[in-house]
């Protein structure tokens, strides 16, 4: 079973229906003994990062996702689920992420050519192979909502970039975790794919 992370925010029961639809059971839960022993779990989110947090922690879920996390559990993180996995974000001032991987979340720089926030759909580039990116290629279009943006430390971790007055890191991948900036649940059949390689390496770890 795919545990979803329910902290009261968010696209959960859209990324349920995603996962339905690929042929894989997903439960949106906040018990942490589900979350522990799931096979898979997924952290999706909107909203702000510093509400956020404090849902997790109100609900106690903190450490539960540090545990999964840790344990190399295979994990997908989705937007402000992405965002949440770095140290810090800027967001609202200087707020403390789960600090499972070092790096940053800071804001675009509107200017007249810059809308904020980077809405619709935009395409990907490719940096490295990974699993939960197969068959998907560099100029595919997925869709985004966001006005912040990861810098990771570890270059080595991105596993896509997408241009929006520069490149920024729309995704990052290790060897059980892919998380995205963009909504693989509104990315239609691509998103879909991608969601279909989770559920796939889920069940053959």
């Amino acid at each position: 079973m795919i545990a979803i992370i329910d902290y009261g925010m968010g696209n959960l029961r859209s990324v349920q229906k995603g996962f339905e639809r690929v042929g894989y059971a997903a439960e949106v839960t906040r018990e942490v003994g589900k979350i522990v022993s799931a096979r898979g779990v997924v952290l999706p989110g909107v909203g702000a990062f510093h509400a956020c947090m404090e849902n997790l922690a109100r609900f106690g879920l903190i450490e539960p996702i540090r545990e999964v996390v840790r344990e190399e559990k295979p994990f997908l993180g989705i937007c402000l689920g992405f965002q949440l996995l770095f140290s810090e974000s800027e967001e609202f001032g200087l707020q403390k992420g789960l600090d499972l991987l070092p790096g940053r979340v800071v804001g675009f720089k509107a200017d007249d050519d810059l809308k904020i926030p980077h809405m619709g759909w935009n395409c990907i580039e490719k940096k490295k192979d990974s699993p939960f990116l197969d068959g998907i290629s560099s100029g595919d279009y997925v869709y985004f909502v966001h006005s912040f943006y990861v810098v990771p430390e570890d270059s080595s971790v991105v596993a896509t970039t997408t241009d929006y007055g520069g490149p920024f890191v729309s995704s990052i991948a290790t060897d059980r975790l892919f998380a995205s900036q963009f909504h693989p649940e509104k990315s239609q059949e691509l998103g879909l794919r991608i969601l279909s390689n989770f559920g796939q390496f889920v069940a053959s770890h």
